[in-house]
């Protein structure tokens, strides 16, 4: 029999990084580390991460609720909620939150590469680390992702 994975409400794994919550709800044990799935929740008036290109793996981005503002190159859009992103390898992106309500928004990585980046933050920000762009991309660079 093939387990099946069921993430309620307030399971998963919950990583904090500064105002941001990261949820991880698929690291891809059950999905063959084909597919990593985790639930963002960023604060008002919030900045996302640098922008960054990954190389090995696509992300999805679909928003749930609120408004996110994604930056892709020298173009931002704002997607409210219902909003699908798709983000090919290679392509340069970041996201923000700008305004005063909390977005939540649904991250999908194909294949699961990125879910331990968000692991490596939280251990680099319990080790004493402060929660910088510069640590961002210095945890970006195992997972064949690199600022743009």
């Amino acid at each position: 029999m093939t387990d099946v994975s069921v993430v309620g409400p307030d399971d998963g794994e919950s990583i904090q990084l500064g105002p941001t919550r990261i949820r991880i709800l698929e690291d891809g044990s059950t999905t063959g580390h084909r597919l990593g799935m985790a639930e963002i929740t960023v604060a008002p008036h919030t900045d996302g991460p640098p922008q960054h290109r990954h190389a090995r793996h696509d992300e999805g981005f679909y928003v749930v609720s609120g408004t996110a503002r994604f930056t892709v190159g020298e173009t931002s859009y704002d997607a409210p909620a219902g909003t699908l992103v798709m983000v090919p390898p290679g392509a340069p992106h970041t996201f923000a939150n700008p305004t005063g309500e909390p977005t939540v928004l649904l991250n999908t990585f194909t294949p699961d590469l990125y879910v331990n980046y968000f692991r490596d933050l939280r251990d680099m920000v319990a080790g004493g680390r402060p929660f910088t762009p510069e640590a961002t991309i210095e945890a970006m660079a195992p997972y064949a992702t690199e600022p743009a």
